[in-house]
């Protein structure tokens, strides 16, 4: 039903096509087709950094390289048109707002917290997915931050895909042997995100047009 197969594993970490099954699931039952990413990371190139507009499929990819992963572990064949991946020992994933009322962490520090257990958790053999890293605070702190962090994943030799808006990080995959910058797609006729993943450059995050294509009053946008 899925058009799946049977992954190799091997020193790669290479999607042809991967596509998240059950957002696969929704649009089909919408009469849609869904937009599949193709990446691959190596031994000497590593980390993954996705940039490029809100609403764009950022989170949805490192989802579906997690969720692929994790179904191929599991004995399961993937939706993809072919698949390479190492054997991790295990996915580190920070991914979504976890805001906990009861423990009264706000949506930064609950993320820290989160993102601190994985820096003292990664192996070599681990896959790190983290997503807006850095956000909701100061950009040029959370960019700094940023940075320490993805160095200290590529560091300790783990596969790593990274979303954010942040330039700081962006600056920091053009000048990094082994770090990919990516972007989402976006059509700069219509103002909407083609939810293509194109590896080699970073993306702009369009806020300004996704609030234009929004509406928002033309005497604020000027």
């Amino acid at each position: 039903e899925f058009d799946c197969v049977i992954p190799r594993f091997g020193a790669k970490l290479r999607f042809k096509d991967a596509r998240h099954p059950l957002l696969q699931d929704v649009l089909k039952r919408q009469g849609k087709s869904i937009v599949p990413i193709t990446l691959e990371l190596d031994a000497d190139c590593r980390t993954l950094l996705i940039s490029g507009p809100n609403t764009g499929g950022k989170t949805v990819s490192i989802k579906t390289v997690g969720l692929l992963v994790l179904m191929a572990q599991s004995g399961l064949p993937v939706p993809c048109a072919e698949a390479e991946l190492p054997v991790f020992e295990q996915v580190l994933a920070d991914i979504g707002d976890n805001q906990s009322i009861q423990e009264s962490l706000s949506t930064f520090s609950s993320h820290i917290s989160r993102i601190r257990e994985m820096a003292l958790d990664v192996t070599p053999d681990s896959l790190v997915l983290l997503d807006e890293l850095g956000a909701a605070t100061d950009p040029e702190e959370g960019g700094a931050l940023g940075v320490a962090l993805v160095e200290h994943f590529r560091a300790a030799g783990a596969f790593t895909l990274i979303s954010t808006h942040l330039l700081a990080l962006k600056i920091y995959g053009a000048n990094t042997p082994g770090v990919l910058n990516a972007s989402m797609g976006f059509d700069e006729q219509t103002l909407q995100p083609t939810y293509q993943l194109r590896t080699g450059a970073p993306g702009k995050s369009a806020g300004l047009d996704i609030a234009t294509r929004l509406g928002m009053p033309a005497h604020i946008m000027e």
